[in-house]
C-alpha cells in the first residue's frame, strides 16, 4: 500500500469515528425527542449557548430544537462526581465500559459507507477494509461488546448487577444463533456455484444494484435478522441487562459520570452499526432504490460519492428511527420470554428459512 493510500485511509478513519461519535451523540437527543413526541411531550428544549442563543430568530429556533442539549449531556458526565464504590474490583470495573464500546468502534472498519468514482472512472469504495471475511470478522467482533456488560456485573460485586450480566451473555448465546443463520441465504445467494466466493459487504451492496433488494424476496431473513438486532443491542423489550423495573439498572447500578457515559455511548454505537448493517446486507445499502443505481440516473464521479453515502446515512437513520420508535411502543418482556423467542421459535423459524431458501436458490440458479 502506497503512503498516500495510507494517509487517505488514516483520515478516512478519523472522519468515520468522528462521525459516528457524533451521531451517537445526537442519537440520544433524538431518542428524547422521538419519545416525547411519541407521549405527547415536548422534550429537551432549554439548553442554550451564550452567544448563538441570543441570535434573533436562529438562536430560539435551535434551543427550542434542543440542538445544545447533546454538549450540555457530554459536559455533565465529564464534569460529575465519579463515585467508585469500595466493594468493586476496581481493576475490571474501570476496564468494563471500554470493553463495551471498542467493538462498536472496531467493527466500522468492515462497513462500506458509500462510493465514488475517481478521474480514471474506477469506482473507489468507501470503506476502511473491504475484506473477503467481513459479514465473519462483524459478527466475531460485536459478540465481543456483551463481555463489556457481563464484566461490568461481575465486576461491581453485588446482586443487581451480577444477574444483569448474566442475562447479558444468555441473551447473546440465544439470539446469535439465530442471526448467523438468518444471513446464509443472502450469501448463497450471492456465491453462485461457478462463482469466486466472497463474503464481502461491498459485493452484498452490489449484487442489490439494478436488482430486487433483499429484504423484498427474503422477507424471513430480514425480519429475524430485526429482532435479532434488537436483542442484540440490548434494546426494549429485550432489555433484559438493564430492566429498571427488576434490577434497578442492571449491569451498570454501580457506575456513574464518565463510566456510565460510556455504556451509553457503546449502546447507540452499536445501534448504528446494527441499522448501517441492516440496510447493506437487506435494503440495498446505498442504492436509491430496488432496481435502480445512482449510474442508473447518470450520477457519477464525486455527486456519487456524496449521494450514494446520503443514501445509507438515510436508510441508516430511518432504522434507528425504527429502533427508537419500538422502544416507546412496546413493553417488555419477560426473561423466560426472551428465552422462549429465542429458543423455541427464532431457532426453528431460521433453521426453517434457510431449509426453503436452500430449494429457492437451487431451482432458481439450475442451468
Amino acid at each position: 500500500m502506497e503512503l498516500t493510500d495510507i494517509a487517505i485511509k488514516s483520515i478516512y478513519a478519523v472522519i468515520v469515528v468522528s462521525v459516528l461519535m457524533g451521531f451517537c451523540s445526537y442519537a440520544v437527543l433524538a431518542e428524547r425527542k422521538i419519545s416525547s413526541w411519541i407521549q405527547g411531550r415536548v422534550g429537551p428544549n432549554r439548553t442554550t449557548l451564550p452567544i448563538i442563543g441570543s441570535i434573533p430568530y436562529i438562536g430560539r429556533f435551535l434551543t427550542r430544537l434542543g440542538v445544545f442539549q447533546p454538549a450540555a449531556d457530554g459536559l455533565k458526565f465529564l464534569f460529575k462526581e465519579d463515585v467508585t464504590p469500595g466493594h468493586v474490583n476496581k481493576v475490571y470495573f474501570i476496564l468494563a465500559p471500554v470493553l463495551s464500546l471498542v467493538p462498536a468502534l472496531t467493527t466500522v472498519v468492515v462497513v462500506p459507507f458509500g462510493y465514488f468514482e475517481n478521474a480514471a472512472g474506477e469506482v473507489v469504495n468507501l470503506v476502511l477494509a473491504d475484506l473477503n471475511v467481513a459479514i465473519l470478522f462483524l459478527f466475531a467482533i460485536s459478540s465481543l461488546g456483551v463481555y463489556g456488560v457481563v464484566l461490568g456485573g461481575w465486576a461491581s460485586n453485588s446482586k443487581y448487577p451480577f444477574l444483569g450480566g448474566i442475562r447479558a451473555s444468555a441473551q447473546m448465546i440465544s439470539y446469535e444463533l439465530a442471526m448467523g443463520i438468518s444471513v446464509l441465504p443472502v450469501f448463497m445467494w450471492l456465491n453462485a456455484p461457478g462463482t469466486e466466493g466472497t463474503l464481502s459487504l461491498v459485493d452484498v451492496v452490489n449484487s442489490q444494484g439494478g436488482a430486487l433488494w433483499n429484504a423484498m424476496w427474503m422477507p424471513g431473513s430480514f425480519l429475524i435478522f430485526v429482532v435479532c438486532i434488537f436483542a442484540e443491542t440490548n434494546r426494549l423489550p429485550f432489555d433484559m441487562a438493564e430492566s429498571e423495573t427488576e434490577l434497578v439498572s442492571g449491569f451498570h447500578t454501580e457506575y456513574s459520570s464518565f463510566k456510565f457515559g460510556l455504556f451509553f455511548v457503546g449502546e447507540y454505537a452499536h445501534m448504528l452499526v446494527g441499522s448501517a448493517v441492516v440496510a447493506i446486507l437487506f435494503l440495498g445499502g446505498w442504492h436509491p432504490m430496488p432496481f435502480m443505481t445512482w449510474a442508473d440516473f447518470g450520477v457519477h464521479g464525486w455527486l456519487a460519492g456524496v449521494l450514494s453515502v446520503g443514501t445509507m446515512i438515510g436508510k441508516l437513520c430511518g432504522f434507528m428511527f425504527f429502533f427508537m420508535w419500538i422502544r416507546w411502543t412496546l413493553p417488555r418482556f419477560r426473561y423466560d420470554q426472551v428465552m422462549r423467542i429465542g429458543w423455541q421459535m427464532l431457532l426453528p423459524l431460521s433453521i426453517a428459512n434457510l431449509i426453503v431458501y436452500t430449494f429457492v436458490i437451487y431451482f432458481l440458479e439450475r442451468p
